[in-house]
Formats: C-alpha cells, structure tokens, sequence
C-alpha cells in the first residue's frame, strides 16, 4: 500500500500534570462513542497538554461543549500513514526541509503488520505547502 497523508483537525486541552488526567479524558470519549484517528499527551509547562484527533471533529466539538471542557481548537495536522521501511520518516522530513518547512512536532510509531503512523504538526503558514508536498488529501 502506498504512503498516504491526510489532513487532520485536532484539538487540545491543559490537564493538570497528574495520574489520571488522560484516563479520564480518553474514558469520557470512549463512552460517548467518540472514535480517534490519533492521541498524543506530553507535560506542558507545569501541566499536560492532550492533542485529540477525532474522526468526527463536529461530534467531538459537541461533545467538550456539553462535557464543559476547555478545548482548543481546531487546530490542522497530518495524519500519515504507510508501508513501514527503513527511514519513511526521514524521508518525510527531508522532503519537508528541503522546502524549508520546519515540522513543529511529530509522533511516529510502527502500527504493526508492516505499516506505520505518524501525526506530523507544521506551523500554520506552513501548512498548505505541506500538504501539497505530502500530497495530502
């Protein structure tokens, strides 16, 4: 299978830095049915910051609004995915800094049966560029 890119919204909320947070989080989507594309959680100053990428980023919207989260966003990424090869990524950022676009931040990860994943976050200006270079849909 060929490599894809995809554009992606995602949405973010501060949490407190402590055991639990992104459980809680992540518990509450489960039992509203809210499906992720992808989920990324890393210390933020003296709290966390949890990135959502739902499939359905109007469901999602509804949901925080009703739950009273702090959300923000939408924000835009890419969601990448692939046959997993010996420097994919590499590959990716390269082609990216050759057009001299710094990728913000990315997740990667092998998702098994010879495939891989990667959510890839560029600068806003950036980010219409990107997705003609990663040829994103």
């Amino acid at each position: 299978m060929a490599d894809t890119a995809q554009r992606v919204e995602y949405f973010y909320v501060q949490v407190p830095n402590k055991a639990g947070e992104g459980a809680r989080y992540l518990t509450a989507l489960s039992e509203a049915g809210i499906n992720l594309l992808a989920f990324s959680g890393f210390p933020e100053g003296r709290g966390s910051q949890l990135d959502f990428v739902p499939v359905d980023p109007a469901a999602f919207r509804g949901f925080a609004k009703r739950s009273k989260w702090k959300v923000t966003g939408p924000k835009r990424a890419f969601l990448l995915e692939g046959d997993d090869r010996v420097g994919v990524i590499a590959q990716v950022h390269a082609k990216l800094a050759e057009a001299k676009i710094n990728v913000t931040a990315i997740d990667a990860v092998c998702a098994g049966a010879g495939r891989y994943g990667a959510i890839l976050w560029v600068a806003a200006r950036d980010y219409k560029r990107a997705a003609t270079l990663l040829g994103a849909v």
